[in-house]
C-alpha cells in the first residue's frame, strides 16, 4: 500500500478557507475588543483605527474599512484578484465582528497587562490563519506579504518596524504607560507571525 507524501503541498479547498477566513476574522476581532476594553491600540490600519476612534468617537468597525480601501488597488495589482477579494471579506468580517463583539461579550474588568499579552496573542493567530489561506485584514499586511514572498523580507519583522511607528503617533494620543503596554501587545502580535509564518515551513496552499 503506498505510503502518502506529507510533504507535497495540496491546494486549501473553497471551504477550508471560508472556515479559515471565519476563525481569523473572529480571533482578530476578539483581540482587539480586549485592546478597545483596556484603551490600548496597535499597529497597522488596526492601530490607526484605534486612535481615531479615542481621539474622534467614530466607531472602529467604519473606520477600519474605509482607511483600507486605497490598500485594495495593491492587493490586487500585486497579489492577486483571489487574495484581493479574500483580504476584502476578511476587512468587512472584522469590521462587522468588531462592532458586534461588545454586544455579545460583556467585559466587566480586564488587567491591561493581561489585554495587551492575550489580545496580541489572539489578533496574531488570526492573521496568521488568514496568510496561511492567502488573505489579510489590509493595510500593512498587504504590503508585508508582498514583501515576504518578493523580497523575502519576514512578513512580522515589517510588520514590527512599522507598528513601532504607529505607537510613537499613540503618545499624542494616549496615556504613556497605555502606549507602553500596546507596545507589549504589539510585540505578542508579530512574534507570533515571525514565529510561525516562514516560507517553507507550512506546505499547503491555496
Amino acid at each position: 500500500m503506498a505510503v502518502p507524501d506529507l510533504l507535497t503541498p495540496s491546494r486549501h479547498r473553497p471551504h477550508e478557507d471560508a472556515i479559515a477566513i471565519l476563525t481569523g476574522t473572529l480571533l482578530v476581532s476578539l483581540g482587539i475588543s480586549l485592546f478597545g476594553e483596556a484603551t490600548l491600540t496597535t499597529g497597522s490600519t488596526a492601530g490607526l483605527a484605534l486612535l481615531v476612534q479615542y481621539a474622534t468617537g467614530i466607531s472602529f468597525g467604519l473606520v477600519f474599512f474605509l482607511v483600507n480601501l486605497p490598500f485594495y488597488v495593491l492587493a490586487v495589482l500585486r497579489m492577486g484578484w483571489s487574495f484581493a477579494l479574500k483580504t476584502f471579506a476578511s476587512v468587512l468580517l472584522v469590521s462587522f465582528f468588531s462592532a458586534m463583539t461588545p454586544h455579545w461579550v460583556d467585559i466587566v474588568r480586564i488587567e491591561p497587562l493581561y489585554a495587551a499579552l492575550a489580545g496580541g496573542t489572539l489578533m496574531g493567530l488570526g492573521i496568521l490563519a488568514l496568510f496561511r489561506h492567502k488573505a489579510s485584514v489590509g493595510g500593512v499586511n498587504i504590503l508585508a506579504l508582498y514583501l515576504q514572498d518578493r523580497h523575502g523580507i519576514r512578513a512580522g519583522y515589517f510588520q514590527l518596524a512599522v507598528d513601532i511607528c504607529i505607537l510613537i503617533v499613540a503618545l499624542f494620543v494616549l496615556p504613556f504607560d497605555r502606549v507602553l503596554l500596546s507596545l507589549i501587545g504589539a510585540l505578542a502580535l508579530n512574534l507570533t507571525l515571525a514565529m510561525n509564518h516562514r516560507p517553507g515551513r507550512y506546505v499547503g496552499f491555496s
